[in-house]
């Protein structure tokens, strides 16, 4: 009787902290479902589609990856990181009603403005890392559009908002690191911002089913929730997202053994044949 006690006692506690891992570590929850999808399920998943292959990036570039004869490839390798497709309502500039879909990375926290050059925003990650408000938008878009910097006056002039709320929403954004005041100047606290973009995304392919099996998808470092909620805090109450559904970006692992044994990896997007900066698996 004791021995079954103590092994319900056990299998309770493996169930409530699996439970509490699911449910707060979206790393071990990736890490199961990629685990159930490589190995329980069959099926399909939606990937941009692969219009590059490893050789041929390879032999494209092989003059800038291997600079003598002692240099080497390695087997490339490909990689999935996903991205949430979201059909999206919104009012543009001409104050009507725009409707498109927008990709956002669940890896780098950024929206995609363009598939073709793969063009991307640069300060949304900083900004769902500091848990950016509506009303710190509205002063980092008022930024944005003026080239990252404008002074408390023309921040005033440009708010409409009385001096006392311009102080508190400028106060909350310097305690969050997004922007930082020099003399009466403020500017945006990012290497290189690129926030003032509609919320669209130009497509010049769709997306096509890929099979599970053997697909080496990449795990998500921000959720859905995440993600839609920065995009309603940047883009206003007239942006509303109608459908998301999760799609992955196909990328090449490419690596150069050097003379002294070391390994370089460069990633190459798969969809347009670029190397794709600041990735790392």
């Amino acid at each position: 009787m004791f021995r079954i006690l103590s092994s319900l006692i056990t299998l309770a506690a493996i169930a409530a902290g699996a439970w509490w891992l699911w449910n707060n570590s979206a790393g071990a929850r990736s890490m199961t479902e990629n685990f159930i999808q490589e190995h329980l399920e069959t099926g399909n998943f939606l990937t941009l589609e692969t219009r590059y292959s490893a050789e041929s990036i390879m032999e494209a570039h092989r003059q800038e990856l291997l600079k003598d004869e002692s240099y080497s490839f390695l087997q490339p390798s490909l990689h999935f990181f996903p991205y949430l497709l979201m059909d999206v309502k919104y009012t543009n500039s001409h104050n009507q009603t725009g409707e498109g879909k927008l990709l956002w990375g669940e890896t780098d926290g950024e929206m995609v403005i363009d598939t073709a050059s793969w063009e991307k925003t640069h300060g949304f990650e900083d900004c769902i890392n500091a848990d950016a408000t509506r009303a710190d938008f509205k002063v980092i878009n008022a930024l944005a559009k003026r080239k990252g910097a404008m002074s408390r006056e023309e921040l005033l002039e440009n708010l409409y908002v009385e001096e006392g709320t311009l102080d508190q929403w400028l106060e909350n954004c310097r305690k969050k690191h997004l922007i930082v005041q020099k003399g009466h100047s403020y500017r945006l606290h990012f290497q290189g911002p690129h926030l003032n973009v509609a919320p669209e995304t130009r497509f010049t392919q769709w997306p096509v089913t890929q099979p599970y099996k053997g697909s080496n998808r990449m795990d998500r470092r921000y959720s859905e929730k995440q993600i839609r909620e920065i995009a309603q805090a940047a883009f206003g109450h007239d942006f509303a997202v109608r459908k998301v559904t999760e799609v992955f970006l196909p990328v090449y692992a490419i690596k150069v053994k050097n003379p002294d044994g070391s390994v370089l990896t460069s990633y190459w997007n798969a969809l347009n044949g670029k190397r794709v900066a600041g990735l790392a698996l």
